[in-house]
């Protein structure tokens, strides 16, 4: 045999092996796929949109939930805001409850979305970087102090002392 034909010769055998490898591949590719949770179209790791233009999928949104809202708890805590302002409080209670939905569905973001009732994780993490640019702009404003707290609320008014004229 010529070397020429020795060489088409092991490049046959090297294909051949090849292809008998790659259809054996997928065969157990599958296999050790099936044994993990398999993934749904659109639900957790198969999320492939968020179907709102400019917010893609993040995956790592329930972790990062967790982080930015204890963030925002610290960075009221550190501050000499009054621990009764009724931002304070509102805020408080929906980071904490946010972090407690996210802490004990760390692998189910859909549970968190149905439980926050504020939309998607990915909106959620959204919603506490702007809650914190909200946050640093209360407390550099003081706006505490300019709250009226002694304002008269009527808690059922009658329509008799309504005094406009709606039509």
């Amino acid at each position: 045999m010529t070397t020429r034909l020795m060489a088409l010769s092991r490049l046959a055998r090297q294909v051949s092996r090849s292809r008998m490898t790659l259809s054996v591949a997928p065969r157990m590719a599958m296999a050790s796929f099936s044994s993990e949770a398999a993934l749904i179209p659109g639900v957790g790791k198969g999320k492939t949109s968020t179907g709102l233009v400019g917010l893609a999928v993040d995956h790592d949104a329930v972790p990062k939930m967790i982080v930015k809202y204890q963030a925002l708890l610290d960075r009221m805590a550190e501050s000499d805001m009054p621990e009764d302002a009724h931002y304070r409080i509102m805020v408080e209670k929906y980071a904490r409850f946010r972090i407690k939905a996210a802490q004990e569905n760390l692998d189910d973001p859909e549970k968190v979305e149905e439980l926050c009732n504020c939309g998607q994780v990915e909106e959620l993490v959204e919603q506490a970087d702007d809650e914190m640019e909200v946050l640093e702009m209360y407390l550099k404003t003081r706006m505490w102090e300019q709250v009226n707290a002694n304002v008269d609320i009527q808690e059922n008014p009658s329509q008799e002392e309504d005094t406009v004229d709606w039509e």
